[in-house]
């Protein structure tokens, strides 16, 4: 299963009942009996009667206990096979509350499918009735069979769950508007994952610049840390680099100082940058972690036959603590 599919169930599970405040809730759905048949999520309705606050598709809740919801991401197949294979798994879950329970469940499960828009052979095989903005009907049908163009609902906070689905500029509008609307992090994710355009993502990712707010600070470093976790080779290019301006940096006041103090003297400055650097470098390819203490002793050593011999025992030490003895 792809990362989209993942950030939208995500989104439904997390988002779901904050939403609603407690009135539906998502669940995982348990495997069905043929072989393998699992919907993509359930949503467990508690109290019908709160649903008449919301916006459509919620309200259409009321009257069941149980939704059975399939989740189509931009790209993903919305054709007639989809859509068979859609009620398949509808038709598993039916029979399994059928079968789990005495006395026999007589209901029937409803299908909500949630796309970023409605495919035009539906409407010429089955009678669609708009429901409401985004949200059709479909019939005949003994069960409620709801169909939900994510592209055409209005941008409303209780309906974010389903715009993650939308497409094209439906996208970048969603993108847009919701960027300033639900956490740091979350926003990452929809970036990451979702179809938008390249103008819009980076636009999103320049309102992550800098701010002088500690709060806001604070969330970003949380979110750098998580991101250099992921791309661990991104962290090493720019230590890399850090190391590689430390060298310039050295030698250009290593010369400066030369200036004042003399060429010699100068010199033996701009050698001992440049060993502090090129002992930092090795550490760091080593992958030997590199503390503040560490780098601190590396930073005030200002002999050099100690820092060539720190660097001759890096190539062998097994930990930075070792190499600095």
């Amino acid at each position: 299963m792809g990362h989209p599919d993942q950030f939208i169930k995500g989104t439904f599970a997390e988002e779901t009942e904050a939403i609603m405040r407690g009135a539906v809730e998502w669940h995982d759905p348990p495997e069905m009996g043929l072989i393998k048949v699992q919907g993509d999520g359930l949503l467990s309705v508690h109290r019908p009667g709160d649903l008449l606050t919301f916006c459509e598709p919620w309200p259409q809740a009321g009257g069941h206990d149980e939704i059975l919801i399939e989740l189509k991401m931009p790209g993903d197949h919305v054709d007639v096979v989809a859509a068979q294979r859609a009620l398949l798994r509808r038709q598993a879950r039916q029979v399994q509350r059928v079968e789990e329970r005495e006395p026999r469940w007589l209901g029937e499960e409803p299908l909500w499918v949630v796309a970023p828009h409605l495919p035009a052979w539906l409407g010429r095989v089955r009678e669609l009735r708009r429901v409401a903005e985004g949200c059709y009907g479909v019939a005949p049908s003994p069960f409620q069979f709801l169909w939900i163009a994510a592209n055409e609902l209005p941008l409303r906070d209780e309906l974010v769950p389903f715009l993650v689905a939308r497409s094209g500029r439906p996208l970048d509008d969603f993108a847009r508007w919701v960027a300033t609307r639900r956490r740091a992090d979350w926003v990452l994710s929809m970036v990451q994952y979702t179809t938008m355009s390249t103008k819009v993502r980076e636009e999103i990712l320049r309102s992550f610049e800098r701010s002088e707010d500690p709060e806001i600070q604070a969330r970003q470093r949380e979110i750098l840390q998580s991101l250099l976790r992921v791309f661990p080779d991104v962290q090493q290019q720019w230590i890399e680099k850090g190391i590689e301006k430390g060298i310039e940096k050295g030698i250009e006041k290593g010369l400066e100082q030369g200036v004042e103090q003399g060429v010699e003297k100068g010199m033996e400055i701009g050698r001992l940058a440049e060993a502090r650097a090129v002992l930092r470098r090795l550490l760091v390819r080593r992958r030997l972690a590199l503390g503040v203490d560490e780098l601190a002793r590396i930073e005030a050593c200002d002999d050099l036959a100690t820092l060539e011999r720190w660097l001759e025992q890096s190539l062998s030490a097994e930990t930075a603590a070792d190499a600095l003895r």
